[in-house]
């Protein structure tokens, strides 16, 4: 097996066995994405969070959080290729890791990112082809996308309660939110942390509560309608947000799905 260098997006070159035969990723939006090319036993170990397929979560080895890896489980898998991303992993541990293996690193902050490292990842694991098939049925599928606020209805996305915690600019969400028509209420800061006053203060038209990381139920549904009374609140899905890997093959559907139930309750 001889070496091949790639790019990864922060613009590191990494050299790597090629194809790599053992493969750790520390994202869960990359880990059902290499699943999703066509890899099965080339990935020895992922993350507890990375939950899709399913499968492939009970049967693989888990290396700790993304916050929190296990570096000695890290380490006893033998790794050829570490796969993780600058905002999700924590900088010390990569650095570390970057010491002893090769890490490939993704960057996202809007959609042709994330279309960038389907195409990069396809490339570096061996399926250029399919990686490429892939990014390119995800754009063709935005290109569907009518949105139904084309601009005026300004929504909130939040991400965690106590404190509220919400998605503002210079985030993937955000760019996922724009794709869809709508407006982000929240800004200037990435993710912010707003009290109820401020909440009701920015006013928003739609209220988006994601699934994940922070699990919104309908309770807080109740709770956010006493705070801001003219928003339309909703449970958003999560996953389908914020999640930049073959899963977004599944988004456009559901942000039409989402502005139709939205024009349906205003």
């Amino acid at each position: 097996m001889q070496n091949r260098t790639f790019t990864d997006q922060l613009g590191r070159v990494i050299s790597v066995p090629y194809p790599p035969q053992r493969i750790i990723s520390l994202v869960p939006s990359q880990t059902e994405l290499l699943f999703d090319l066509g890899l099965d036993s080339e990935v020895v170990g992922i993350t507890k969070f990375c939950i899709h397929p399913r499968d492939k979560f009970i049967s693989t080895t888990k290396i700790g959080g993304t916050k929190k890896l296990n570096l000695e489980k890290i380490r006893d898998l033998k790794p050829d290729l570490i796969i993780g991303n600058k905002e999700e992993n924590e900088q010390g541990q990569i650095e570390e890791l970057m010491e002893e293996f090769p890490v490939w690193m993704s960057d996202i902050h809007i959609l042709d990112n994330a279309l960038e490292m389907i195409i990069l990842t396809g490339s570096l694991v061996g399926k250029a082809d399919s990686g490429k098939r892939m990014a390119a049925e995800i754009k063709a599928r935005f290109r569907t996308i009518h949105p139904a606020g084309s601009g005026i209805l300004r929504a909130a996305y939040f991400i965690w309660k106590n404190p509220y915690m919400l998605a503002g600019r210079n985030t993937f969400i955000h760019d996922i939110m724009l794709k869809a028509g709508f407006i982000n209420a929240i800004e200037p800061a990435r993710y912010p942390e707003l009290n109820a006053r401020q909440i009701r203060e920015t006013n928003p038209d739609v209220i988006f509560l994601s699934s994940e990381p922070y699990p919104f139920k309908d309770e807080h549904v109740q709770e956010m309608k006493m705070i801001c009374p003219n928003a339309v609140v909703l449970i958003a899905d999560g996953e389908l947000f914020s999640w930049y890997g073959s899963r977004l093959l599944q988004t456009p559907t559901y942000l039409r799905s989402l502005t139709d139930q939205i024009k349906s309750l205003r």
